[in-house]
C-alpha cells in the first residue's frame, strides 16, 4: 500500500507542471493572413528569474557560485560560456524550430519580411532535476507583433505565461536544456494560435 501511495505521488510531483497560459492582450492576427514568413528577434534585457524576480546578473552570479562552491571556479566558468551559448543559440533555435515545424507560416531571423515577432523574455524559473524528482523550468514571455519598417507600430502583443520546459518522463538534467524546452513549447503554442486566428 505505502509503495502504491509513493508511486502515485511521485508520478503526481514529476508530471505536475503549470498549465501554460497564452492570451493576446491587444489587437488581432488578421494581418497575417496572407503572410508566408515573419521575421523574428529575441529580447533578453528584460528577464527575471525565479520567484524573486531577480536580474540576469544576480541569476548569474547565484548561479556562478552555487556551481563554483560545489564544483570549483573552472566549472562555473564552463556554466557561463554554456548560458550565453544557449541565450544566443539553442533558446531561439528551439523557439524557430518549433514555430515552423507546427504552423503554416514561417518565421526566421531576416528583417526582409514586412512583420517582425519580438519575443520578449520576461520571466524564468529554471526548474531542476535530481534523478527520480524534477520540476520543470518554466517560461513567461511577451510576444508581440510589429511592423518591420516601423517598430513603433505594434500590431498584436500575446501574453505567455509558464510554457513548460521538460524532458517529460525522463527529465532534463541540465538548467539551459530545460530552459531551451520552455522556448520550443512557447513556439510550438504560438505557431497553434497564428494558425486559428490568423483569418
Amino acid at each position: 500500500m505505502k509503495t502504491t501511495l509513493f508511486l502515485v505521488a511521485f508520478t503526481a510531483l514529476t508530471l505536475s507542471v503549470s498549465a501554460q497560459k497564452m492570451k493576446i492582450e491587444s489587437g488581432n492576427l488578421s494581418f497575417l493572413k496572407d503572410q508566408t514568413e515573419i521575421n523574428v528577434e529575441f529580447d533578453f534585457s528584460n528577464a527575471t528569474f525565479y520567484n524573486e524576480k531577480m536580474s540576469e546578473q544576480d541569476y548569474i552570479n547565484k548561479r556562478l557560485k552555487e556551481i563554483g562552491d560545489d564544483k570549483g571556479k573552472a566549472e562555473a566558468d564552463k556554466w557561463l560560456e554554456d548560458w550565453n551559448s544557449s541565450k544566443e543559440d539553442s533558446f531561439t533555435e528551439k523557439f524557430i524550430t518549433s514555430f515552423n515545424n507546427y504552423g503554416k507560416i514561417q518565421v526566421s531571423e531576416d528583417d526582409s519580411a514586412p512583420y517582425t515577432l519580438i519575443v520578449e523574455t520576461v520571466w524564468i524559473y529554471p526548474g531542476w532535476f535530481a534523478g527520480v524528482m524534477k520540476q520543470p523550468a518554466k517560461i513567461t514571455t511577451n510576444l508581440k507583433f510589429v511592423e518591420t519598417a516601423n517598430r513603433n507600430n505594434v500590431l498584436a502583443v500575446i501574453s505567455s505565461k509558464n510554457a513548460p520546459g521538460d524532458g517529460y518522463f525522463i527529465g532534463v538534467a541540465n538548467n539551459n536544456d530545460r530552459i531551451s524546452e520552455g522556448y520550443a513549447k512557447t513556439g510550438k503554442s504560438l505557431a497553434g494560435l497564428v494558425k486559428k486566428r490568423a483569418k
